[in-house]
């Protein structure tokens, strides 16, 4: 079954078509990261213009590498939540008039499932079920895998992402924009004790995260340094603030592990691409005897093929979307979108 596959729903346009939920024909990517850099973060009116300029041209790309024509597809999927909404839009109304002018199929994909699924492509043998701990610019979560399409939520971060602190720490340092590969990048041989930044812990939710405080302790501790003429040493606070954020996430999702029985662990999302992370949950697994799956640098970041991947296993599960698929903001990655209500 070889499906068209459009992911919009931040600053990467991209166009896939994936072979049977676990072979990437093609996947073509926009990033307008540059476009962005200038004003440090993602400028939505931007990426939803640049999603609309580049769209068309991708998919006619994506169809000519992949050696297929639109003759040859099965159906077309799609990222419809959660992101930009203007964002998501752009690839909503073009996965929707692409159905309807193909009379195919059409398929919703969560964004956060589209993660999970990267791991699918990656891994040929891995099948739920495991637990996913899914860190990215916009969400943080770890969770249940029970099946393709049963997963629900065991902890999340209460207020900003793993890799929006990042970019925020990276702005303070006068890093670019995105900022996680210049944070890796400075933190390399940094004493990662140089500083001592806090982990949060939620009371009566041992899944849950939080790293506001830890991004204001970044920025408190610039401003210090601005007030009192002290140094600071870059690359050792780059590499302290990485290993605060893993000491919050690999424990939580080691602990998750154990709790459901499962001898799997999956990590997906962009800041799975950061090297202290994926180090320590290979230390981590190998200690406990967990099974590790963790995406190759490509299939990290936001990309087509993972919203293909996971589309398949929904249409296996009966999820179909008509001309009345809206877009949306937020939505919980366990909601069905059976239950939604119709768009008027």
């Amino acid at each position: 079954m070889k499906i068209l596959a459009f992911e919009s729903t931040c600053d990467e346009t991209a166009v896939s078509v994936v072979e049977d939920g676990r072979k990437i024909l093609s996947d073509e990517i926009f990033s307008q990261a540059n476009l962005h850099a200038v004003y440090g973060g993602v400028v939505p009116e931007i990426a939803s213009r640049c999603h609309v300029e580049s769209i068309a041209i991708l998919a006619q790309r994506a169809l000519d590498s992949a050696g297929v024509t639109r003759k040859d597809l099965d159906a077309v999927a799609v990222s419809y939540a959660p992101g930009l909404i203007g964002a998501v839009l752009v690839g909503v109304n073009f996965a929707k008039s692409a159905a309807m002018a193909l009379d195919l199929p059409l398929i919703p994909v969560h964004h956060i499932r589209g993660h999970i699924a990267a791991n699918y492509l990656a891994y040929p043998e891995l099948e739920p079920p495991f637990v996913c701990l899914a860190i990215s610019g916009g969400n943080t979560l770890i969770a249940d895998v029970r099946d393709y399409t049963d997963i629900r939520i065991l902890g999340a971060t209460r207020d900003d992402a793993a890799g929006e602190c990042f970019d925020k720490a990276a702005r303070v340092l006068g890093l670019p924009y995105p900022g996680g590969k210049p944070m890796d990048d400075l933190a390399q041989g940094g004493d990662d004790l140089k500083y001592h930044f806090p982990v949060a812990h939620i009371e009566g939710r041992p899944y849950d995260m939080s790293f506001s405080g830890l991004k204001t302790a970044v920025i408190n501790l610039n401003h210090h340094a601005e007030q009192t003429g002290e140094k600071l040493d870059r690359s050792g606070l780059a590499a302290s603030f990485a290993k605060a954020v893993s000491d919050s996430l690999v424990p939580r999702a080691m602990m998750a592990v154990r709790k459901c029985g499962y001898s799997r662990l999956a990590v997906a999302g962009g800041v799975a691409a950061n090297s202290r992370i994926r180090e320590d949950f290979r230390k981590a697994a190998e200690a406990e005897g967990v099974s590790l799956y963790i995406p190759p640098m490509k299939l990290c970041g936001d990309n087509a093929a993972m919203i293909g991947a996971q589309g398949y296993y929904e249409y296996l599960a009966g999820v179909r979307a008509g001309t009345d698929l809206n877009a949306y903001a937020n939505m919980d990655i366990s909601q069905d979108y059976r239950t939604l209500p119709v768009c008027r």
